[in-house]
């Protein structure tokens, strides 16, 4: 996958289109994506142990890869991802202004 967690990435569409977050996972066995902010559903928590409280958590949910675009720290903007061998590495580098991602 092109998204590593840490990235700022940008929703393409859906509910939170437009919305700008933090990876904070990512799932490569099925293709997905959490991001800090986006996708928030609710969640009906019952409490555990005496004296935890129960209630209701919102709680960000994984969407596809293919609905975020990394944002580029040089340009900021909402771009592709491409590759680049630098030194015998792969880096991965922006389609619009050419700035190796970290």
């Amino acid at each position: 996958m092109r998204i590593k967690k840490g990235d700022t990435v940008q929703v393409l569409s859906g509910n939170d289109k437009g919305k700008t977050g933090e990876v904070l996972e990512v799932i490569p066995k099925t293709g997905k994506v959490v991001v800090k902010g986006a996708n928030v559903r609710k969640k009906h928590v019952k409490p555990r142990k005496q004296g935890e409280e129960g209630g209701i958590i919102p709680v960000e949910c994984s969407m596809p890869a293919s609905k975020v675009n990394v944002v580029c720290p040089k340009c900021g903007k909402a771009t592709k991802i491409g590759y680049k061998e630098e030194k015998d590495q792969k880096v991965r580098v922006c389609k619009k202004c050419g700035a190796t991602l970290k």
